[in-house]
């Protein structure tokens, strides 16, 4: 944790440098600016979408859960989950914490990386209310198609790496 907040802080430090070079304080201030509209639709959304996952956790029955797509569940919870990641509701707000609450009640981790990717790759929601609209039903079909095991692939992956590296 410590480490990716230093990777990340070494990012911006870098950015901000080039920024700086390139444009000034001017260039500076429209950033920060920018970030600080973003911070302010976070900070209300971040705390009520935790707190909405940590009451999600008290409901989601975890026996099934675990049963379905914990850990020992291998390759058969791994495309429950790849698929079950597709109807996985909103934007990252809403989706993380539902991750969060399946990780607390078993999800194992390769069967997470696959349900997340499912999300990342099959968003039906996204799909419905964009990808087709904008994009066509030909191409809907033609991405869809194309990329139906990389989720799967994703959590057999990290099934192997999880196996290869050890629990820990």
């Amino acid at each position: 944790m410590i480490l990716a907040l230093g990777l990340v802080w070494s990012i911006v430090a870098v950015l901000s440098g080039l920024i700086f070079r390139r444009t000034g304080v001017t260039g500076l201030m429209s950033a920060g600016t920018y970030a600080l509209q973003t911070f302010k639709s976070l900070v209300f959304r971040l705390p009520c979408a935790l707190l909405a996952a940590s009451f999600l956790i008290q409901i989601v029955p975890v026996n099934t859960v675990s049963s379905l797509i914990g850990p020992n569940s291998g390759a058969v919870g791994i495309i429950i989950a790849a698929a079950a990641g597709g109807f996985l509701p909103g934007g990252p707000m809403v989706s993380f914490p539902i991750a969060i609450v399946f990780l607390q009640g078993g999800t194992g981790l390769p069967q997470l990386v696959a349900l997340i990717s499912g999300w990342s790759v099959f968003a039906l929601h996204r799909l419905l209310a964009y990808e087709a609209p904008i994009m066509g039903w030909r191409f809907v079909a033609l991405r869809s198609i194309s990329c139906l095991a990389l989720p799967v692939v994703a959590g057999l992956s990290a099934e192997a790496l999880v196996i290869l590296l050890g629990n820990s």
